[in-house]
């Protein structure tokens, strides 16, 4: 899907940037966390995907609060109200009457607030990974106290440059060759530092609890049993307050609505608006899995600066797709700075793997290649499921121009020619059992 157009939507004195996408029987408003960016979400595959399932079922409309994104910058952090406020212009300008308010994280609360004051231009709530309090007090012991908030917050700050909340907010694809650095760059271009301090500041003092008997519409409150931003047990709480809400637990320990199992909440998302859960097409085959990374990306693009850094990596996107043409791979999608490709032989993913090592590094980059050969889901131009994670847990431990495969790998060349040198026993992050994994002798 070609990312839609970004418009502008006047919120008294402030521009809040928004976009249509998708031609529903009703209109779905997505009502961000802390932070977004309406255009960069797109050159996230995973997010991307989510917002597409949307847009085919809704007239989805996605926008970016006053201080993020591409919406004007604010002095201070904008309050509950204002940001009510910016829905309502966002939904004039769109031409929407009334929508269902999608709520995600920090956005729930404010999404309760606007069904609460609006209920006559809410047909629904759907709140995800959300909460009524962001703090603990006496009698809502669901999160930890404001200060031990704020000295953790301190503690991370330098570090968040380095894509450490990723760890907290999609641990799933934490170690998803070019995942860190996406998020890293999403994270510069959604707000600057200040914003960032100041938001989280607002965040802090979030407490719409008194409001959740005064919800009448219908609501669905979506969590992660695992989520380890908000616990599970506050979004209970939530849903048990705001009369006839249904509440749905799913399997997982991401935060962010697009990592993990993507697709079940949208499943009830659908289900819950239109009164149908459409089946996703799923079809699973014998693969072989390349993920591919830049060695040394952020330091590069530090180094060289966003103009010059696109060209070098339009260059390295040209130098893949000819590779993967020539040894017969699929390319998936771009990973940030990476690549998702898949085989139908491990032999000739393996002298891909080596190709592009040799091409890469003799156009002054160096990549590392993790191959993995099992079972894959192919959900349209997509792939799923267990043999892709473990194809990107092996390249996330594979070294500086090396092509790491794991023993199926090696197995199913024997006889190849190709040569292997033995890298030990692995455990991978949230893989059963133990791994043994080999190098490619170029």
């Amino acid at each position: 899907m070609a990312m839609p157009k970004t418009q502008y939507a006047k919120s008294g004195d402030v521009s809040i940037a928004y976009q249509v996408v998708g031609e529903g029987p009703f209109d779905l408003v997505l009502v961000p966390g802390f932070v977004s960016h309406v255009e960069m979400v797109w050159d996230m595959p995973l997010a991307a995907r989510v917002l597409e399932r949307l847009a085919k079922f809704s007239r989805l409309i996605l926008f970016d609060k006053r201080g993020t994104g591409l919406s004007d910058p604010v002095v201070g952090a904008p309050t509950l109200e204002e940001r009510m406020d910016d829905v309502r212009a966002v939904m004039d300008a769109a031409g929407s009457e009334r929508a269902a308010l999608l709520g995600v994280s920090e956005g729930a609360p404010m999404s309760i607030l606007f069904g609460a004051t609006y209920p006559d231009r809410t047909t629904a709530l759907v709140l995800y990974g959300g909460m009524a309090r962001t703090t603990e007090a006496e009698d809502y012991p669901f999160s930890a106290p404001a200060d031990a908030l704020m000295q953790s917050s301190m503690e991370m700050a330098e570090y968040i440059g380095e894509g450490v909340m990723l760890e907290v907010m999609a641990p799933s694809i934490a170690e998803v060759p070019g995942a860190r650095e996406m998020f890293m760059r999403f994270q510069r271009y959604a707000a600057t530092p200040a914003m960032m301090v100041q938001m989280f500041m607002m965040f802090l003092d979030i407490d719409v609890r008194a409001i959740l008997p005064m919800v009448h519409v219908p609501t669905l409150v979506l969590h992660r049993r695992g989520d380890r931003a908000v616990n599970r047990h506050a979004a209970k709480w939530m849903a048990d307050r705001i009369s006839g809400a249904k509440y749905v637990e799913l399997p997982g320990i991401d935060h962010m609505l697009f990592a993990g199992d993507a697709d079940a909440p949208v499943d009830e998302i659908e289900e819950f608006l239109t009164g149908e859960r459409r089946a996703t097409e799923i079809d699973r085959v014998l693969a072989t899995v390349m993920f591919t990374d830049i060695v040394g990306s952020t330091e590069k693009a530090s180094a060289l600066g966003d103009t010059l850094w696109r060209e070098v990596l339009e260059r390295h996107h040209t130098l893949v797709t000819r590779e993967l043409e020539r040894f017969r791979g699929r390319e998936v999608k771009q990973l940030g700075d990476g690549f998702l490709a898949t085989f139908d032989g491990p032999a000739r993913a393996i002298r891909c793997g080596l190709a592009l090592a040799q091409a890469s590094r003799e156009a002054g980059l160096e990549i590392r290649v993790g191959l993995h050969t099992g079972e894959v889901e192919v959900m349209g131009d997509d792939v799923g499921g267990i043999g892709v994670h473990i194809a990107a847990r092996v390249g996330a431990k594979a070294e500086t121009g090396e092509v790491l495969v794991s023993s199926t790998v090696k197995d199913l060349v024997a006889g190849s020619g190709i040569a292997f040198t033995e890298r030990g026993t692995h455990t991978l992050k949230g893989i059963p059992d133990e791994w043994r994994l080999f190098a490619v002798q170029g």
